[in-house]
């Protein structure tokens, strides 16, 4: 028995089967600009599947807030042609096997939480790091959706009077902010800010240094209010090596400002790169078909 993985994305969908607690013939392809192309790309997916193994059902991870009783997409996401559509019901149908839709995020976090850096953790927060910052809050080992489904939506939070969480806490925007503040300059990269301070340069410095204290200020924020047992942070800036100890030298700036704290964050890396949508696509669907 194994469960069918469809991870709908802006540039590619991937594709895997799950058995044995494991992501299995993991693979992408393009996104397809149209919905027929795009209900004729996943369905002959799914036949394959069926083809070399007894699928029992299939779970979908997308961009997008995600009604999961229903599988309406709405908000901005990857493939907005499926938004708006019952899809449990139109690809239940389809495919002939129960189907199940989340997040991306939350799916990712799911993943950590049930197989990753939080294995075993009941409540955990995940941070997704990216153009913005997304999220989602795990309660009893489940998502918490929250009543309008905002449920880990930090990067609307404000970090002063003007500035977000999103705007001021990735890699990505700051190096937006480093080119818009030094005009004369060929742009750079979140990755090129990171490459500069590591040999010393104490202006790409200070630039990291800002998102790392939005970082640690939110992380902050949320333990004295979700109260998790600890942070998962995901996202491709996490696996630059020096990212996680910048975040926990701001996290130690916080929790001397605030002396009379009494918890300190637990802020781990995610495990999960390239399945870390599929895992939790998986974990999403045993939850809501076991």
């Amino acid at each position: 028995m194994a469960i069918g993985l469809i991870d709908i994305g802006g540039t590619s969908i991937k594709f895997g089967i799950w058995a044995k607690t494991a992501v299995h013939d993991q693979h992408a392809v393009a996104t397809p600009q149209t919905l027929s192309a795009f209900l004729t790309l996943i369905s002959n997916e799914v036949a394959a599947m069926k083809e070399t193994s007894t699928i029992t059902g299939v779970g979908i991870s997308t961009a997008g807030v995600v009604d999961v009783t229903t599988g309406i997409i709405s908000g901005a996401g990857a493939a907005d042609y499926t938004h708006g559509r019952p899809l449990i019901s139109e690809l239940t149908e389809r495919f002939g096997v129960p189907v199940s839709i989340e997040n991306d995020a939350n799916c990712a976090a799911l993943g950590e939480a049930t197989y990753g850096a939080a294995k075993g953790i009941s409540d955990v927060v995940v941070l997704v790091i990216g153009t913005g910052v997304g999220g989602a809050v795990i309660l009893d080992g489940r998502v918490r959706h929250g009543a309008h489904l905002l449920g880990g939506e930090f990067g609307y939070m404000l970090t002063d009077a003007a500035l977000t969480v999103s705007r001021g806490g990735t890699a990505v925007n700051m190096a937006l902010a480093y080119s818009a503040d030094h005009p004369d300059e060929v742009p750079v990269s979140g990755r090129d800010l990171f490459d500069r301070a590591a040999q010393g340069d104490s202006t790409s410095a200070q630039y990291l240094q800002r998102m790392n204290t939005v970082l640690a200020r939110t992380i902050f924020n949320l333990q004295y209010s979700i109260d998790p047992t600890c942070f998962v942070l995901a996202g491709g800036v996490s696996a630059n090596p020096a990212f996680l100890p910048g975040v926990s030298a701001a996290l130690d700036d916080v929790m001397t400002t605030v002396a009379i704290a009494p918890v300190r964050p637990d802020v781990r890396i995610a495990q999960f790169r390239n399945d870390a949508n599929l895992v939790g696509a998986a974990v999403h669907y045993l939850q809501q078909h076991a």
